[in-house]
């Protein structure tokens, strides 16, 4: 019987996407094959990281809500991963992915995807596949974390090279203390970023940057 790796399952709301606010339970797997330089989750990441290893049956008994967000580390990763999307295709699935794994999965249906494009500062902009831009759908989200002036102006040019925001929901978050969000915002009237979202992670200002399971 097939077992996934898990990190953590929790109830909490969305921090940021299309459903910010909104309750969901999250299942975090274990390992990423990124290793961002803001990332903050890296007690999800590493291979010696603490897991459960959990049949779907038990992830399943563990959901809460209707509404079910897949998050790491790298989800995609998990070997076995659409057969448990599959398992919750009754449920609303958004995945976080980190931009480097194919969103052309082999489903049923349609969960959404919140795909992250790492700007340069991450360290990882090598590593992302952005043959994924052709199966974008409405629904989705394309995510960039920015740390600098550089970062906005590679994510505008992203944007437009391949016209994000006629294909999804297009989102710009700061690094969480590198970069001031009011200069986000003069960064986007300055070069008239219409379309595009500027979000804060609403989890961090609720609780501590650094809490686990919320």
């Amino acid at each position: 019987m097939r077992k996934y790796p898990i990190i953590e399952i929790f109830t909490s709301i969305n921090g940021e996407g299309t459903r910010a606010g909104e309750l969901a339970t999250f299942i975090r797997l274990k390992g990423c094959n990124l290793h961002c330089s803001y990332c903050d989750t890296r007690y999800a990441c590493e291979e010696d990281a603490s897991c459960t290893w959990m049949t779907i049956k038990e992830i399943l008994a563990q959901v809460t809500t209707k509404n079910v967000t897949l998050t790491g580390g790298e989800p995609l990763l998990a070997e076995g991963i659409e057969e448990l999307l599959e398992a919750l295709r009754d449920y609303s699935v958004e995945i976080e992915t980190n931009g480097s794994r194919s969103i052309n999965l082999n489903l049923s249906y349609r969960p959404i995807f919140t795909l992250d494009y790492k700007l340069p500062s991450s360290g990882m902009e090598e590593f992302m596949n952005t043959d994924n831009y052709k199966y974008l759908q409405p629904c989705d989200v394309i995510k960039f974390v920015s740390g600098s002036t550089a970062d906005l102006e590679k994510m505008w040019e992203i944007t437009k090279t391949y016209d994000l925001v006629s294909k999804c929901h297009v989102y710009i978050s700061p690094v969480f203390g590198a970069i001031e969000p009011a200069d986000i915002v003069e960064f986007m009237k300055e070069h008239q970023m219409e379309g595009v979202r500027l979000q804060l992670q609403l989890h961090k200002f609720i609780w501590a940057p650094n809490k686990k399971g919320v």
